[in-house]
């Protein structure tokens, strides 16, 4: 009985030994996906803390629900649209894999290093974080049921095409020679072009909903950065496909870009505001890891720090590029993932370069930027760049329209709704329980008096700052003309007397 045992464990163990995919490369990957199902909570604190308290929850109600629909997808048809090797065209896949059928363990399309069952799993995350950052459109005046609904149709009919373009291995772009290691087009112009286009077909919110528009809880959008930055070491590590010196150097080049993102923005907003903004801290990070994405398995170190500057300081100045479109992108989804994404797919063009490919021991033939005197792949860089972002807009405003036009799926809140806010409207439950003293910001005063908001201007972007300077003036002319009619018991009882003894 005992012999017969051993001859069960030796055959197990011989088969363990023959198979082609080396086990630590598995559990890698492994651990590299689940890092970036961490980004998914992480999205949803940092919209939540961006946004006003009225429609907090909300937000990470559809960044959570978002991920749901978006795993159903991938499950029922997405992995075959965007993978299937079998699909010729170029520009999407087609249905050999529905349902998961015929994935298992056969040498995935990404990389000969992991299987295709797992292979799926890992880009699934990817699809998931990349409609999370989708969601950020909607804030403030969107609802969550129709915006569901867009998000299969979305996954189904922009990112499949975008994923199949420059990784399938019959995509046009991988043909063409793109250079996208995980993800500039698909995930960051995806999210950021998409988000625009929604929010342009969503409209503007309403005007008194601008004015000194802050975040409500900066501690939230802290926790959300620091959450996000920890899974993007799996989500650029990972995209090595194995546990080799590419993965390591595409972490290094994350931390690096991002850190350097982050300080280049925060000294921006000193240079105008004389604060440290932690918002704006957050805000470079994250441009920095958004540039990162497309070019860390690409560059050496060095690059890493022009690319993080570069980001922070283009990022900075494209949050003012909705207020020219008048385009409502409250949460700068275009100015943070656009064209953070769009500065690191060139940077592959100037920067990639074939040593630091070739560090994972299987794209051992990929040609690198300018720097290895490749001087067609900035052009083939911006042909790619133009094919996504028109792509992605056009096609995501007309899905946008076309749920709009359905009877009881229109994409916005009522008027009422949007000035109750959608935590109360939509879902019912709030983010922070609190006592309401007074529902607008613009309602305080020191004589407990409901000042006015002529001439206070909207703050323009996602740091919030307040107009301080036509705030204390309108404040001042309350002080020099206080209301006759407020007798000095109604003050009494308005404002609490502390006595003092000496």
């Amino acid at each position: 009985m005992l012999e017969k045992a051993i001859e069960v464990w030796s055959a197990i163990l011989n088969k363990r030994a023959t198979t082609q995919f080396d086990r630590g490369d598995l559990s890698f990957i492994i651990v590299a996906g689940a890092m970036v199902s961490f980004m998914i909570p992480g999205l949803a604190f940092l919209y939540s803390g961006l946004a006003r308290r009225k429609s907090a929850l909300s937000l990470i109600w559809a960044v959570t629900a978002s991920n749901a629909v978006c795993i159903f997808q991938w499950y029922f048809w997405g992995y075959s649209l965007a993978f299937s090797p079998s699909a010729t065209n170029g520009f999407i896949g087609n249905l050999a894999n529905f349902g998961l059928i015929n994935v298992l363990d056969n040498p995935s399309p990404g990389s000969p290093l992991i299987p295709d069952l797992l292979y799926a799993f890992y880009q699934m995350e990817f699809a998931c974080v990349t409609v999370g950052i989708l969601m950020g459109g909607i804030a403030e005046r969107g609802r969550v049921l129709p915006a569901m609904i867009f998000t299969f149709l979305w996954m189904t009919l922009v990112y499949c095409p975008l994923a199949c373009w420059p990784w399938n291995i019959n995509g046009w772009g991988f043909k063409y020679g793109v250079l996208d290691y995980a993800g500039g087009g698909p995930v960051e112009i995806g999210s950021g072009v998409g988000g625009l286009a929604y929010a342009w077909v969503l409209g503007r919110r309403q005007e008194k909903e601008l004015l000194n528009f802050r975040p409500h809880n900066v501690s939230m959008v802290n926790l959300g950065t620091f959450m996000l930055w920890f899974g993007w070491l799996g989500f650029n590590g990972g995209s090595a496909f194995g546990a080799n010196l590419r993965a390591v150097m595409a972490v290094w080049n994350t931390m690096i870009a991002a850190a350097f993102g982050g300080i280049v923005w925060c000294l921006l907003d000193y240079r105008l505001e004389r604060k440290y903004t932690m918002v704006g801290f957050c805000s470079g990070t994250i441009a920095g890891l958004v540039a990162a994405t497309p070019a860390s398995g690409f560059i050496h170190p060095w690059a890493a720090v022009i690319t993080g500057v570069i980001s922070g300081t283009l990022c900075n100045y494209a949050t003012k590029v909705k207020g020219l479109l008048r385009v409502d992108d409250a949460l700068d989804l275009f100015a943070e993932h656009a064209v953070g994404g769009i500065v690191g797919l060139l940077m592959n063009a100037f920067f990639a370069s074939q040593t630091i490919i070739a560090l994972d021991g299987v794209n051992t033939s990929i040609p690198g930027g300018w720097i290895d005197h490749h001087w067609k792949q900035l052009y083939i860089q911006v042909a790619y760049i133009c094919a996504t972002c028109s792509y992605t807009f056009v096609v995501t405003a007309l899905i946008a329209k076309g749920i709009n036009a359905i009877p009881g799926l229109h994409l916005r809140i009522s008027p009422e709704g949007e000035a109750l806010g959608l935590d109360e409207v939509e879902i019912g439950e709030f983010a922070n329980d609190y006592i309401e003293v007074r529902r607008d910001f613009m309602a305080w005063s020191a004589l407990g008096e409901q000042q006015g908001t002529d001439g206070i201007g909207a703050a323009g972007d996602r740091h919030g700052q307040p107009d301080l300077a036509q705030q204390d003036k309108m404040h001042r002319m309350h002080l020099e003309e206080p209301d006759a009619s407020i007798t000095d018991e109604e003050k009494s009882a308005e404002l609490p007397h502390t006595e003092v003894s000496l």
